[in-house]
């Protein structure tokens, strides 16, 4: 089954770089690009547009409505596909708000296009993705400054072990191989990580967890 995509960009020139590669690839389909939030916002609401996008990777800085407000809207109008940003910007607000809208992949634009298609079939496997730099930059700006929140529920220890390796970018598998338990197994302590910090996705777990102090502050 082809993945279908939508890319949100302002830039032509990078519009054309993702293009091409998507275009290479055999099991994904390029369903739409826009220069402009709001255009492609009226495309999901197309009533004749029966194809959904299963990915949407947005850029933040767009002109017009900013990628940040289109995430909501997004939600509401095609609330199945994954939202994957693709941002220059260094601005903690803008992560931090990205986050808790629900996004559920982050790249840096200085990601190659190989890192990029990798990300997309990742999250199609519903794991989360975080650029590496992106990551580090998250946990250090939710632990200082970031007030403490209790838990309802508290996490065991092993769940406490798979959300700090979540924290470093590993995704289902890779924590799998590195505590030496199945996939499986995995899945299900990540599903239970969730629900206890009532949240849907990697990045917002991690938010979750240091604003309620369960992950250490200091290096």
């Amino acid at each position: 089954m082809n993945i279908n995509v939508m890319l949100v960009e302002d830039s032509p020139e990078y519009r054309d770089v993702i293009e091409i590669a998507i275009n290479k690839e055999t099991n994904m389909v390029l369903s739409g690009t826009f220069g402009a939030a709001e255009v492609a916002l009226r495309s999901l609401q197309d009533p004749v547009q029966s194809t959904k996008p299963d990915i949407i990777l947005l850029d933040l800085n767009l002109p017009g409505m900013s990628g940040l407000d289109a995430i909501p809207w997004i939600g509401k109008y095609a609330p199945a596909a994954k939202i994957i940003i693709l941002t220059q910007s260094n601005r903690e607000a803008d992560v931090l708000q990205a986050i808790s809208q629900g996004a559920s992949g982050y790249l840096l634009k200085s990601s190659t296009v190989k890192q990029i298609k990798e990300g997309i079939r990742s999250i199609m496997n519903g794991n989360a993705l975080l650029d590496g730099g992106v990551a580090r930059y998250i946990t250090d700006a939710i632990k200082t400054k970031s007030a403490k929140v209790p838990l309802e529920k508290p996490l065991s220890e092993r769940e406490m072990e798979i959300l700090t390796l979540l924290g470093d970018g590993l995704v289902k598998k890779e924590i799998a191989n590195r505590l030496d338990i199945s996939f499986g197994t995995v899945a299900t302590h990540i599903r239970h990580i969730y629900e206890k910090l009532h949240v849907e996705n990697a990045p917002a777990a991690i938010s979750k967890a240091y604003k309620s102090g369960i992950l250490p502050s200091g290096d």
